[in-house]
């Protein structure tokens, strides 16, 4: 089914910002992969000539027009230490874009996005798909122990039920009239104190019955996350769609070595990550608490 949609990119690095809790910004001139990007979709990036395994990570945006493609990141291994070193102009191989991506589910009227740290770029390429879509209303809650990657100015748009206290968003998303807010358990100021999927409940919780019917919930972020996601949705019998992550070596399906169970039809059965998904139906997920997940792709 992906044949024909990933390619091999030479791409320029035409920014490179560097974040507090070393995380990075980076854009990438990458016209063929820019045109064939989907949220939740991802790139197998190689972080320097030198090193033979690559890093898979999510798309934040994607400009067609102008061929580019935005990537966030945070520094967690020697993958990433490289990666961080390389300056604008440097050519680096990607491949992309890959994955099965969000797909906005069929007649929900609104979209709770969750995203918790390095998962929070495909919430914003989702949201950005998702404003153009005039049907649908959206709120964002993003998630962070660390200071985010941008300016965290109060918002003008309000939200109710949220604790008046919680008024911080990101920049991006208040332009394009997207209402969003952002949690931390870390102190952050003008952050909803606490977990991110605590603030998306009391954003649930504050919208009436009829209203609560009308939302799907989409997720992004370390596994407790996520499946924290899913309990919610649950509890209010709702869709839930969420990106996984997984170590990768090939990260094109043949290596089988980013599986996952889910439940199917037929029982349960092993899923790639990286070709399969990243996306999959969060309440057919088997969430294994004694096997250890990857917090942050690396």
């Amino acid at each position: 089914m992906h044949r024909g949609t990933i390619f091999v990119e030479d791409c320029e690095i035409l920014a490179h910002e560097a974040h507090p809790a070393g995380q990075w910004r980076l854009r990438l001139h990458a016209p063929r992969i820019a045109a064939k990007a989907e949220p939740g979709s991802f790139v197998h990036l190689r972080c320097d000539p030198l090193l033979p395994m690559r890093r898979p990570m999510s798309l934040m945006r994607a400009d067609p027009d102008g061929g580019w493609v935005d990537l966030l990141y945070k520094e967690v291994g020697h993958g990433t230490r490289q990666l961080a070193g390389q300056p604008p102009g440097t050519h680096l191989s990607v491949i992309g874009p890959i994955g099965r991506p969000f797909e906005a589910v069929a007649g929900r009227a609104r979209a709770l996005l969750i995203g918790g740290g390095v998962g929070i770029p495909p919430m914003v390429f989702l949201a950005d798909r998702l404003r153009r879509d005039p049907s649908v209303s959206t709120f964002v809650a993003m998630g962070s122990e660390v200071p985010f990657p941008f300016e965290t100015p109060a918002s003008d748009i309000p939200v109710p039920g949220v604790d008046g206290g919680a008024t911080a968003t990101m920049p991006l998303l208040e332009r394009w009239g997207i209402a969003a807010r952002l949690a931390s358990g870390a102190g952050l100021p003008g952050c909803h104190h606490g977990h991110v999927t605590d603030l998306a409940k009391t954003w649930l919780d504050a919208l009436d019955k009829d209203a609560r019917a009308e939302v799907a919930v989409y997720a992004c972020g370390p596994v407790p996350m996520l499946e924290a996601s899913v309990d919610l949705a649950r509890a209010h019998a709702l869709p839930c769609l969420v990106s996984l992550e997984e170590y990768m070596a090939c990260a094109v399906g043949g290596c089988a070595g980013c599986t996952v169970r889910v439940r199917t039809a037929g029982g349960r059965a092993m899923k790639r990550v990286c070709v399969d998904g990243p996306v999959f139906d969060g309440h057919t997920v088997v969430f294994d608490p004694s096997t250890p997940k990857p917090a942050e792709l690396c």
